[in-house]
């Protein structure tokens, strides 16, 4: 994906879903789950603003439209159809303006001030340290959580004295790679809090997220690849724990 779709992707999906239902939806477990296996997928933000508008427009020509969509899990067929015409579509179709930013415009143009970005990893911080985690079988979800937030805490830091005086980037680039390099580093220390949180949690806690998560992708299960079911689960089953224990998302995307 190119870095300048990187960090608008979530935000981009949730206000166009939203638009074309005509009227505000608050997303669900599900429908955030389905947009990360998207993302982790490749798949460009074109393709899936596209499969939204060739979804509800096929909505909206049915003759009985009484049911409002109320998942993004409903536009899932369309979206993967849609990365699939882009993919053999002209190479040109990758510089589709009407879905990317400008390419010249900076990390602080997009809205990721390095002073936001400083308070947004100290604000998780402080929810990490405020957290009370059982420890089970010798695993420490605590310890973990201690130790990710001294790691935010110090990238706070970092980030704060690379910004300089002006709290500005050196130049669009370096500013952009920065924050690729910082998403990555967060999204590794999610899945090592995850994974800790995982290995702790009683047995059938994860049974009554699984069949949670199996409630919900039931009536989707005949209408997306099975490949495309299993990230989903898994998605689910990732954001749900973490909720479950009140645990902050680290991404970006959640700024």
């Amino acid at each position: 994906m190119l870095v300048e779709n990187y960090f608008n992707y979530f935000t981009e999906i949730e206000e166009h879903f939203q638009r074309r239902r005509g009227g505000t939806l608050l997303l669900s477990t599900l429908d955030w789950a389905l947009i990360e296996t998207w993302k982790d997928a490749g798949i460009p933000l074109a393709a899936v603003l596209r499969g939204i508008d060739a979804a509800f427009d096929h909505h909206e020509r049915r003759p009985s439209k009484s049911k409002k969509v109320n998942s993004l899990a409903y536009c899932s067929q369309a979206v993967l159809s849609a990365a699939e015409d882009m993919k053999e579509a002209a190479v040109g179709a990758a510089k589709d303006s009407e879905a990317q930013p400008s390419a010249g415009r900076s990390a602080a143009d997009r809205g990721f001030q390095p002073g936001e970005i400083a308070l947004f990893l100290r604000g998780n911080a402080e929810k990490l340290e405020r957290v009370e985690l059982l420890e089970r079988g010798g695993v420490s979800p605590q310890a973990v959580a201690r130790e990710t937030a001294r790691a935010l805490r110090e990238l706070a830091e970092l980030i704060h004295s690379d910004a300089g005086p002006t709290g500005s980037e050196t130049s669009p680039k370096a500013g952009r790679l920065r924050l690729e390099d910082l998403e990555r580093r967060l999204t590794v220390m999610e899945e090592k809090l995850f994974a800790a949180l995982l290995a702790a949690t009683l047995d059938e806690d994860v049974v009554s997220v699984r069949a949670q998560a199996d409630r919900e992708l039931a009536p989707y299960r005949s209408k997306m690849p099975a490949a495309q079911i299993a990230q989903l689960e898994k998605q689910y089953i990732h954001k749900r724990l973490l909720e479950n224990h009140r645990l902050p998302r680290l991404s970006l995307f959640y700024m």
